[in-house]
C-alpha cells in the first residue's frame, strides 16, 4: 500500500468483527455482489472466493495502517529481492495468522460449507522451485512476524515453474496455470509501472571540461507493472507487501501490420514482452534460453529498484542518505544485476556523482549466497551480456577497474588471486561472474548455515574473502513455525498446547519444555497417535492419485527436495534395491516393514535427474510388485511436489533423509521442517544438519558418512570408486541389477551411463558412503524396534527444533546486516 499525498485527514475505519455470524452475511454478501451468485447454486470455488474476499477485507486494515506506521516514523524499510516466491496456498495462512480460524470455520459451516474442501482448491503460486523460494516465502512471513517493515520483490509468473507429471514413469513438464481463474489476493498497481529496456547503443554527452555523460538508448522497450500481494505476521502484528512484476508491451497491437494481414507479427511486441513473465528458469541450455533468464533478472532488477527510488523520493529531497533509510537484499545471484543498474540509476538518470553512487550501492547492498557449487554461481557471456545491458557493461568493467586496482596496490595480490576476484572470467569463453559482482557490491555477504559459512571463505570466494575479511558472515535459514507446525500440524500442535500452554505460539523455542514429556509414556502414545493419523491421510493420497496402498504402521522413510544428484537420491534408491535383495535373500529375519517415497522435480535439461526419477519409478514398480517381498517394503515417487504436497508429507515422516555429500548442500530447511513435526533425520554432516546435531543431540539424529573435508580429501587423492564397490557385496550387487536392466527389462542398458559414473569416477561419494549409509539404515530398524526409545528422540526432535525459526533467522538479518 502506498502513501498518500493528500493532506485531508481521512478517518480510518472501525474494526471490522470477528463474530462468525457477522462472518458469514460478509460471505454471503461478497457471494451476491462480487461474485454474481446466489448462495443456492454457488460452487466450492465461489464459496473460496468470496471467504478470501472477506479475509482480505480484514487484512486490507491492517496493512494500510502499517504502511502509515513507516512514513509516520521514518524507519528503515527492507528490500528483498528474489527471482522465487514459493507462497503456497495463502487462505490458511492468512486466516490463521489473523486469529480467526475458528471463526471463520463456524462461519463456514453455518453456511453448510466445509472449510477443508475450499481451502483444498486454492490453487499453489507457481512462483518457486524449492527451498530457495520457500526460504524467500518464510522470510516474508517472518519479517511482518517480528515488525520489520519490508516489500519482497520478484516475478508474477503465469506458469511458474512447470506441473509435474508422469509418463511410464518419465518425467512430463506442463504448463501449471495457477493463474488461470485470477488471483483474489493480489492487486494490479497501474500508478506503479516502469519502462524496462534491452540493447541499443550508449551516447557520450558533454567531456573535455565537463563530466561526461552517458545516455542509454535502449532498442527495446516493456513497461513492468506491479501486482501487490498482502503477507499477513502472526497475530496479525503487521501487513507487508510481495510485489510482483508482470511485463506488458508498449504498443501491445502493430496496428498497420494487423491491417495488412499480418496477423501474427503484429502481436511480436506482444509475444516478447509476455515471454519474460511466462515461465520461471527458462532452459538455458541454448542460446535463447540464457536471453531470456537474463532477461527476467535484469527486468524484475531495474523495475523494483526504480520503484525503491520513486518511494525514497516521496520522503526524502535525495539519495545521499539512502543506505540509512533503504536495505536491499539479494536472495542469490539471480538479482544481482541490480548492482549495476542501481549505480546507473544514480549517475545516469539522477545526476550523482559515480564514486559516491558506488558507496551508497555498497552500504545499501547485501547478498545472500546458497551454493559452494561454482557452476552455479551465475555467468553471462560477455557478448550477450554487452549486447543486452551495454550500459552495464561498462559500468561492470568500472567497478572491476576499481577493485583489481585495489587489490594489486594495496593487498599486493598475485595474478591468480587477480584472476579469481575479477568480475570477468577470462578462461575460455568470456563471462560475467555475478556472483563475484554481488560480493563486490555488497557491504555484507552471508552464507545459510554455520559449515557453508566456513566453506565460502575457503572455497568459492577465498580471495574475496581475503580482500575484504569482514564482510562474510553467518545466518543459518529457519522456517516460519506457524505454517510448517501450526496449519500443517493441528494435531500435533494442539496436544503440544496440552503439554506445555501457549507460549511456543510467539517464541518457538519454548518448545523445549516439551522435553520434560520426552520419556513419558502416556504422551508418548498421544504423540504416537497424532503421527499415525498424518500417515493415513498421506497414505489416502497417495492410494487415490496413484492407486498404491501404503500401511500406516510400517516406517514412513521421506525424501522430498529438488531432484539432484548432490542430494543424492540416487544413494537412497540404491539402498532401497538391496534392502530389496536382503528380503528376499534373508526372509527368516525380522525387517522392519518399510514405505520409502520420494518426490520433487528435476530441471527439464537436466538429464541425469530425470533419470534418477525414472529409476525410482522403476524400482517401484518392481518391488511394489514382488510378492516375494511380503508388503514388507513399499517404493513410491509422488509427482508434482509442491508446497502443498509438502504440508501433507511433512507431519507424516517418520525418517527424513538429508543425505547430501558432504559440503554441497548450503543449509537445507526441509530438514527443519521434519524435524519440527517429529521426525528423525538420517543424514550426512552437511548444511544445517550439523546444527542439528548440536542442538537435538548426537543420540537424536543418525549421522553417517564422510565430512566435508573428508570429501575434498578423498576427491584430490587416488580414490578409486570401482575397488570400493567391490569390497562391498551388497552395493556391488545392487548397482549390477541396475545396470544389467533387471528393473528395465524393456531397455537394459537405460541405466548403464548412470551406473558407470559411481564405477568411473563418483563425484558425488555414492560408493564412498553406501556402506555406512545401509549401516545407518540398519540402525534405525534397531531404534523403530523399540518404541519407546523412537518416539524419545523424535519428541525430542520437536522440543529442540526451536531455534530454526525464521523469526531468530530474520531478527539477526535485522540487527547485524540491514539495522532495521
Amino acid at each position: 500500500m502506498e502513501n498518500t499525498t493528500s493532506s485531508v485527514e481521512i478517518p480510518h475505519p472501525a474494526p471490522r468483527s470477528s463474530r462468525p455470524e457477522i462472518l458469514a452475511e460478509e460471505i454471503i454478501e461478497r457471494l451476491t455482489y462480487r461474485i454474481g451468485k446466489d448462495a443456492q447454486v454457488a460452487k466450492p470455488h465461489d464459496w473460496l472466493t468470496a471467504t478470501i474476499l472477506v479475509v482480505r477485507d480484514r487484512i486490507i486494515d491492517r496493512w494500510m495502517e502499517s504502511t502509515r506506521k513507516v512514513y509516520r516514523t521514518g524507519g528503515k524499510r527492507v528490500y528483498y529481492l528474489s527471482l522465487e516466491f514459493l507462497i503456497g496456498r495463502l487462505m490458511r495462512d492468512a486466516v490463521s495468522n489473523l486469529g480467526l480460524m475458528q471463526e471463520i470455520t463456524d462461519a463456514l459451516t453455518s453456511l453448510g460449507v466445509d472449510i477443508a474442501v475450499i481451502s483444498g482448491l486454492e490453487p499453489d503460486a507457481a512462483l518457486g522451485n524449492g527451498g530457495l523460494g520457500r526460504l524467500a516465502a518464510c522470510f516474508m512471513e517472518s519479517m511482518a512476524t517480528v515488525d520489520i517493515p519490508a516489500y519482497g520483490y520478484g516475478i508474477r509468473y503465469v506458469h511458474g515453474l512447470f506441473r509435474q507429471q508422469m509418463a511410464d514413469g518419465w518425467q512430463v513438464e506442463l504448463p501449471e496455470t495457477w493463474l488461470a481463474h485470477g488471483n483474489p489476493w493480489e492487486f494490479e498497481r497501474r500508478e506503479s509501472s516502469y519502462e524496462i529496456g534491452f540493447g541499443g547503443t550508449v551516447e557520450t554527452v558533454g567531456g573535455y571540461e565537463d563530466q561526461p555523460r552517458y545516455v542509454w538508448k535502449p532498442a527495446e522497450r516493456v513497461i513492468a507493472m506491479a501486482y501487490d500481494t498482502p503477507v499477513v505476521g502472526w497475530r496479525g502484528k503487521r501487513v507487508n507487501t510481495l510485489r510482483l512484476w508482470s511485463a506488458q508491451p508498449i504498443d501491445p497491437i502493430l496496428l498497420d501490420a494487423f491491417n495488412a494481414g499480418d496477423h501474427i507479427g503484429a502481436l511480436r511486441e506482444s509475444n516478447k514482452a509476455e515471454s519474460l513473465t511466462r515461465v520461471l528458469y527458462p532452459a538455458d541450455a541454448n542460446p535463447a534460453g540464457q536471453e531470456l533468464r537474463l532477461r527476467q533478472e535484469f527486468f524484475f532488477s531495474s523495475a523494483s529498484l526504480q520503484d525503491i527510488l520513486r518511494r525514497h523520493l516521496q520522503q526524502y529531497p535525495d539519495f545521499t542518505n539512502l543506505h540509512e533509510k533503504v536495505a536491499i537484499q539479494l536472495n542469490d545471484t539471480h538479482p544481482a544485476i541490480s548492482i549495476g543498474e542501481l549505480i546507473r540509476l544514480l549517475v545516469d538518470i539522477h545526476g550523482m556523482d559515480i564514486e559516491e553512487a558506488w558507496n551508497i550501492t555498497r552500504q545499501t547492498f547485501s547478498y545472500t549466497n546458497h551454493t559452494l557449487l561454482p557452476e552455479a554461481l551465475e555467468s553471462w557471456p560477455v557478448p550477450l551480456f554487452e549486447r543486452l545491458l551495454p550500459r552495464h557493461m561498462q559500468l561492470v568493467y568500472a567497478i572491476n577497474t576499481k577493485i583489481l586496482l585495489e587489490a594489486r596496490k594495496e593487498k599486493r595480490f598475485s595474478d591468480t588471486q587477480i584472476r579469481s576476484i575479477s568480475l570477468i572470467e577470462e578462461a575460455g569463453e568470456r563471462r560475467v561472474r555475478m556472483g563475484n559482482l554481488a560480493f563486490v557490491g555488497s557491504h555484507s555477504i552471508n552464507g545459510v548455515s554455520a559449515l557453508h559459512t566456513e566453506l565460502m571463505k575457503v572455497t568459492v570466494f577465498s580471495d574475496l574473502h581475503t580482500l575484504y575479511p569482514t564482510r562474510i558472515n553467518n545466518k543459518t535459514n529457519g522456517i516460519t513455525p506457524r505454517r510448517w507446525l501450526m496449519q500443517c500440524n493441528p494435531g500435533l500442535t494442539n496436544l503440544i498446547r496440552e503439554a506445555i500452554g501457549d507460549e511456543f505460539l510467539d517464541n518457538t523455542e519454548a518448545l523445549a519444555a516439551l522435553d520434560a514429556y520426552a520419556d513419558e509414556s502416556t504422551f508418548q502414545k498421544k504423540f504416537a497417535d497424532v503421527k499415525r493419523a498424518n500417515k493415513v491421510q498421506l497414505a489416502n493420497l497417495v492410494s487415490s492419485r496413484m492407486g498404491v496402498r501404503l500401511d500406516p504402521s510400517a516406517l514412513f522413510d521421506i525424501q522430498v527436495k529438488r531432484i539432484h544428484e548432490y542430494k543424492r537420491q540416487l544413494l537412497n534408491i540404491i539402498e532401497a534395491v538391496a534392502l530389496y535383495d536382503q528380503i528376499r535373500s534373508r526372509p527368516e529375519l525380522d525387517w522392519a516393514p518399510r514405505v520409502k517415497l520420494f518426490a520433487g522435480k528435476a530441471a527439464p535439461s537436466y538429464h541425469n535427474a530425470k533419470l534418477i526419477i525414472k529409476l525410482a519409478n522403476d524400482v517401484a514398480r518392481v518391488v511394489n510388485n514382488d510378492p516375494a517381498v511380503r508388503g514388507l517394503l513399499k517404493v513410491v515417487f509422488v509427482p508434482n511436489y509442491n508446497v502443498s504436497l509438502a504440508e501433507i508429507i511433512m507431519p507424516a515422516a517418520d525418517l527424513s533423509e538429508q543425505i547430501s555429500t558432504a559440503g554441497m548442500e548450503a543449509s537445507g530447511t526441509g530438514n527443519m521442517k521434519f524435524g519440527l513435526n517429529g521426525a528423525l533425520t538420517i543424514g550426512t554432516l552437511d548444511g544445517a544438519n550439523v546444527e542439528m546435531r548440536d542442538h537435538v543431540g548426537e543420540e537424536n539424529i543418525v549421522i553417517f558418512g564422510l565430512t566435508a573435508d573428508e570429501v575434498a580429501k578423498v576427491r584430490q587423492g587416488d580414490y578409486n570408486p570401482r575397488a570400493v564397490i567391490e569390497k562391498s557385496p551388497e552395493l556391488s550387487q545392487a548397482l549390477n541389477a541396475i545396470a544389467s536392466g533387471v528393473f528395465s527389462p524393456d531397455d537394459r542398458s537405460r541405466f548403464q551411463e548412470l551406473i558407470d559414473g559411481i564405477y568411473n569416477h563418483d563425484w558425488f561419494m555414492v560408493a564412498a558412503d553406501f556402506d555406512a549409509y545401509a549401516s545407518a539404515q540398519r540402525s534405525v530398524d534397531q531404534i523403530w524396534a523399540d518404541p519407546k526409545s523412537w518416539y524419545s528422540k523424535t519428541i525430542r526432535n520437536t522440543a529442540r527444533m526451536g531455534w530454526f525459526s525464521s523469526d531468530r533467522t530474520i531478527r539477526q538479518y535485522a540487527s547485524e546486516i540491514w539495522r532495521a
